[in-house]
């Protein structure tokens, strides 16, 4: 490997003080230990940042571009190092891996080309011998706290544009990934990134959100989490009034029609749930199937599951790795059980693997109702539950009934139907006979209890930047 992730002064080899262990979820085996910053030390932090800030934003668009880019280029040139950095510390398997760092890269390459064609107005005035001129101007420092499902791509996702637009950041990622944040701080400073633009912390999470919720040098703050720590985030952050984006729970529902096709609705279904063994905010989490279609539905998915192979992320043929702890297994294990407690029956998996550890079986689970968990929580694990529903109405009315409205699915071959039911759905985003939506030339983010503002695409760039309005006398 030729990044060395331990010359990084936050990762050590051996035990310190103030330091935690980070373990492999796949082996369990402590692969390094992880500085936890302090309050002290994380207030000096956003005060140096403050002050690399200003400078960063007279820099020229221009060259802030250029190093962005610089920077894109670099996550290149690492890839294959960073995603085994990833894949060690989060477990998903190599190939899934390979494709975030390509996808973290996008978001990088987008930005620095997107901010150089952000502009201002001049707008007419009903007097004369004034002008009205609106500008756009960088918000300042911001903070972020990314999780760790995808502990690249939801760093660059926020970084870059931030950056981009002449803002500093300061980063927590999550404390079961922060292998992967470290080294892109290392390669961003490589690339000419200046060291206090862009900081990387990890410890206590309370801790570190309650100074970034209450300083009043961090104007804008990004989290991707749950919903219950964002509303708390939101709480905290009324005090100094600070701009606010959040991606929060989701609970994406799949709905396959009786004319959808059924091999690319498996595969949708295959791609959406089963990504990253199921953890993910997008995934498919309710799979309603129409009744002309859903019992080979079952059975058809049933035998692609079970097809799954499951190990350790580094090991050649595996396409799904462990969860991420013990607690995570805990969740699936008793969404399973209250489902089978109601009535559900269990078509393929259903149980921890061989491997033991943190592995759980690919699961598919048939005779699923409402009154079951798996309707109401987000699994964020391998199992697939089938609802099966009567009419085009239930099935909306069935989709909608959420406080969540991240991500929802359909497959279909009806044009007509294709347009009315993304009209109905109540969710940020849909996808129509894929499961896979998420790039960065498109708004990424959610509506009701899934959140505030959007990431990727021109939208996201808005996100770090104020209007100033002038109004000039001549």
């Amino acid at each position: 490997m030729r990044l060395d992730i331990f010359s990084h002064p936050h990762i050590s080899k051996e035990p310190k003080e103030n330091y935690y262990a980070l373990n492999n979820p796949a082996t369990l085996q402590t692969i390094a230990y992880i500085k936890k910053t302090n309050k002290e030390e994380l207030e000096e932090m956003c005060k140096r940042a403050s002050l690399a800030q200003t400078k960063w934003a007279s820099e020229l668009v221009e060259k802030r571009s250029d190093i962005l880019y610089k920077f894109y280029e670099l996550i290149l040139e690492y890839k294959e190092d960073l995603a085994q950095i990833m894949t060690l510390e989060q477990g998903k398997v190599l190939a899934e891996s390979r494709g975030e760092i390509l996808y973290a890269a996008s978001f990088v390459k987008w930005f620095s080309q997107i901010i150089r064609g952000v502009c201002g107005d001049v707008l007419l005035s009903k007097k004369e011998n004034e002008n009205l001129i609106v500008l756009k101007e960088p918000i300042g420092v911001c903070a972020a706290i990314t999780p760790w499902n995808f502990p690249s791509s939801m760093i660059t996702r926020k970084m870059a544009p931030a950056l981009a637009s002449g803002c500093a950041m300061v980063l927590k990622s999550a404390s079961q990934t922060p292998l992967s944040a470290y080294a892109l701080e290392l390669l961003a400073q490589k690339a000419g990134i200046p060291k206090d633009l862009f900081v990387v912390v990890n410890g206590n999470a309370e801790e570190i959100s309650d100074v970034f919720a209450k300083s009043s040098i961090i104007r804008k703050l990004s989290f991707t989490g749950s919903t219950e720590i964002g509303k708390k985030l939101y709480a905290k952050s009324a005090e100094s009034v600070k701009k606010l984006s959040l991606e929060l729970g989701g609970n994406a529902p799949l709905i396959v029609f009786n004319d959808a096709d059924i091999e690319v609705a498996i595969e949708g279904i295959m791609a959406s749930k089963f990504r990253n063994s199921g953890q993910t905010c997008v995934c498919a989490n309710r799979i309603y199937a129409q009744s002309g279609i859903y019992e080979e539905l079952c059975k058809r998915l049933a035998l692609k599951i079970s097809s799954l192979k499951v190990g350790n992320g580094m090991e050649e043929g595996v396409n799904q790795g462990p969860l991420i702890d013990e607690k995570a297994l805990k969740k699936v294990e008793d969404h399973i059980e209250d489902a089978l407690s109601k009535g559900a029956k269990v078509l393929s998996g259903g149980k921890r693997h061989s491997l033991g550890g943190n592995f759980y079986e690919p699961t598919l689970l048939v005779d699923v109702n409402e009154k079951m968990l798996v309707a109401k929580e987000e699994t964020f694990g391998p199992l697939a539950p089938i609802f099966k529903f009567e009419s085009e109405e239930e099935a909306i009315e069935r989709a909608n009934n959420t406080e969540f409205g991240l991500a929802s699915y359909f497959f279909t071959q009806d044009y007509k139907r294709q347009w009315r039911v993304a009209r109905a759905l109540e969710y940020g985003m849909v996808g129509i006979n894929t499961g896979i939506i998420s790039n960065e030339v498109a708004p990424f983010g959610g509506v009701k209890q899934s959140g505030l503002g959007r990431e990727g695409s021109k939208y996201g760039i808005e996100e770090y930047l104020e209007i100033k309005y002038l109004c000039m006398s001549l």
